[in-house]
């Protein structure tokens, strides 16, 4: 790592600032506090992480534990730009830094990585505490109103407008969901301003429109499907595979089954207006198995009393069937056979993004250098969600934001030591 001589200015350390205050913002912050630099931190929040806590309040999904191709892969077409920054700060290291702090953590049955308490304020408790001891100077409900004409950075805080200036900036100001947290997505304009390519922001992760019946979803609305595999053919001929489970919700559906999928969905839908998904209801169990059992007499007794009895479908499965299937397709044993195998769901739209758990689009990757410095404003380097990157849940975003951030402030430190004098 690189550690900044003295500087020739009397001796002063110089002066970063670090606006944004999630994992990518406060990693960034501890490599440039680590190399010598006097720190800044800046939130338009009351308090640090506070998205970063909300990720962990059913346990924190740190990262994930799979072998490192089948992890780089859930990066999409962004691995090649992602792949960089988890060679300097991967999953392992990410666990060891985490160990360092007093975190230990576990790996859970799905391979997802965990610390033992499950909870993320111990971590970030411990992480602040590091960072002060380092000398990090924090600045809480400072929003970031962009530069002033002489370069400043100009900030909001509860005392009026305040200006300041550093050697260097990071910024890690998040995505556009969950505003109410501070990723509210202000800074797009303030960039585009200085001639920075930004992405349109889209939802990541987030659940899909289906238009049920007002039979189906007032019965079936917020209870969950389990066991089942989604797949989706996209318009390229690429089939898109996940096991999982998932939430009806009034609308449609949501759930880590959804947001695995959720990109080349949200693609399709714009693309085409709409995209069909085909759920196996019965995973494990052979189609040829599964006419058989339809196929047995089932005498006086109802279909559903059949299905239930043969093949253990009941509740919102059968509700499925009954929604998507028509009757006289109910009434055929291969079609019916067919249906549980690969039913289709037709999906119409992405849920906004105010709702979703991240989002796509942000700071174009072409407008920063390989150490993350925006090109056409030397010295601000960019992390985190405000890249125009996407990932699924399962610990994939959370290791890149703090992958990000590592690199944003190494690239930060050398440009410091390049320009320092």
């Amino acid at each position: 790592m690189v550690t900044l001589p003295k500087n020739p200015r009397g001796g002063a350390a110089p002066v970063a600032a670090v606006i944004g205050g999630g994992p990518a913002g406060l990693m960034a912050a501890e490599m440039l506090a680590r190399g010598g630099a006097q720190v800044d931190i800046y939130d338009s929040m009351p308090s640090f992480g506070r998205k970063f806590l909300m990720a962990g309040k059913g346990g924190l999904n740190l990262t994930h534990a799979e072998a490192q191709e089948a992890f780089l892969t859930r990066y999409g077409a962004r691995r090649p730009n992602i792949e960089p920054m988890l060679s300097g700060f991967g999953p392992a290291t990410l666990r060891e830094w985490v160990g360092n702090l007093g975190v230990e953590t576990f790996v859970g049955s799905s391979g997802r990585v965990f610390p033992t308490s499950l909870k993320a304020a111990p971590l970030l408790r411990a992480w602040l505490h590091r960072l002060r001891e380092a000398g990090a100077k924090f600045h809480v409900r400072h929003r970031w109103l962009g530069w002033s004409d002489d370069g400043a950075l100009r900030f909001a805080a509860s005392q009026g407008e305040q200006s300041v200036r550093a050697d260097v900036v990071v910024l890690a100001l998040g995505g556009g969901s969950w505003a109410r947290l501070g990723s509210d997505a202000a800074w797009v304009p303030l960039l585009e301003h200085r001639g920075v390519r930004v992405m349109p922001l889209q939802p990541a992760n987030c659940g899909f429109d289906i238009g049920w019946s007002e039979h189906f979803r007032s019965r079936f609305a917020g209870q969950p499907l389990k066991s089942v595999v989604a797949s989706f053919t996209d318009s390229a001929g690429n089939t898109h595979t996940r096991q999982g489970e998932c939430i009806i919700t009034d609308t449609g559906m949501e759930g880590g089954l959804v947001y695995a999928l959720s990109a080349p969905l949200r693609d399709e839908i714009a693309a085409k207006g709409a995209a069909v998904i085909h759920l196996d209801l019965l995973p494990g169990r052979e189609p040829r198995r599964v006419l058989e059992e339809i196929a047995h007499p089932r005498g006086a007794k109802s279909l559903s009393t059949h299905l239930q009895s043969r093949l253990g479908i009941k509740g919102v499965k059968a509700g499925l069937l009954r929604e998507a299937v028509p009757k006289k397709d109910l009434a055929d044993p291969v079609r019916l056979a067919t249906a549980l195998k690969a039913l289709p769901l037709r999906l119409i739209a992405p849920r906004p993004i105010e709702e979703a758990i991240s989002t796509a689009g942000g700071v174009a990757l072409d407008a920063l250098d390989g150490q993350l410095m925006i090109r056409s404003v030397p010295g601000v380097f960019c992390a985190g969600e405000m890249l125009d990157w996407e990932a699924p849940t399962g610990g994939y975003l959370l290791t890149a934001c703090f992958a990000s951030g590592h690199a944003a402030g190494a690239g930060a430190l050398a440009w410091l030591e390049r320009h320092i004098a």
